[in-house]
């Protein structure tokens, strides 16, 4: 039996002028540099529409052999996000209470985070992203994923990316260790929590840590 791909001609790319392509570079850095990490949530709703539109893009990312080893779960049950801002707490209080190395919680403290995450339950919409460990066959066997925790951050990047694009605001959210979310959202044991992604419209007096971005000088070379 044959195992080569099949190959079908590229039709979706779009070749565009220098100057086009300038200016769609420019605008895209321009409005990213527009997103904020966001910890206070108002509780106003977003069409759901909106939510799974952007999982489709995060979707397209590439993959390692395609595997496409990626599981998101969007959480707008207002019982579930409670159970699992109680998980992601109990993590939280022993992290910062025990388990925290001081040069960490230094490192934290500028931006004033602490074990109380009411954006858990604020915020309308939670998104928990899984990796495979490893696949599942249709006859139950298991398969090695190749790349899987690179290839989930990738496509984490573009449903962030995606979520800005649409006039929502994010935090991503990794309380450690995360288990918690695979009981509360009933995963299957091959899934590993990779990250939750918190999601809505800012709050209306929210304010965020006056931090400043590398400049490209300092995050660039060009050999």
């Amino acid at each position: 039996m044959s195992t080569e791909a099949n190959f079908v001609p590229l039709k979706t790319w779009r070749e565009l002028p220098h100057d086009e392509m300038r200016l769609r570079a420019a605008a895209f850095a321009d409005d990213m540099h527009r997103r904020r990490t966001v910890r206070e949530y108002s509780p106003r709703p977003v069409p759901r529409e909106v939510i799974v539109d952007a999982v489709r893009a995060a979707a397209s990312a590439p993959s390692g052999a395609n595997q496409q080893p990626w599981h998101f779960v969007i959480v707008e049950r207002a019982d579930v996000r409670k159970q699992i801002r109680e998980g992601a707490e109990a993590e939280e209080r022993e992290f910062y209470g025990r388990r925290a190395p001081d040069e960490w919680l230094a490192a934290l403290a500028p931006l004033g985070t602490d074990e109380h995450k009411p954006f858990l339950e604020t915020a309308p919409y939670l998104i928990a992203i899984f990796y495979e460990r490893h696949g599942v066959k249709p006859d139950g066997s298991k398969f090695k994923t190749y790349y899987a925790p690179e290839s989930v951050g990738i496509a984490t990047g573009l449903l962030i990316a995606a979520l800005h694009q649409a006039g929502l605001a994010t935090l991503t959210h990794t309380p450690s260790p995360m288990g918690f979310l695979r009981e509360i959202l009933q995963r299957p044991v091959n899934e590993t929590p990779y990250l939750l992604l918190v999601t809505g419209y800012p709050a209306d007096d929210v304010k965020v840590p006056d931090i400043r971005r590398k400049a490209m000088a300092d995050i660039l070379t060009i050999v």
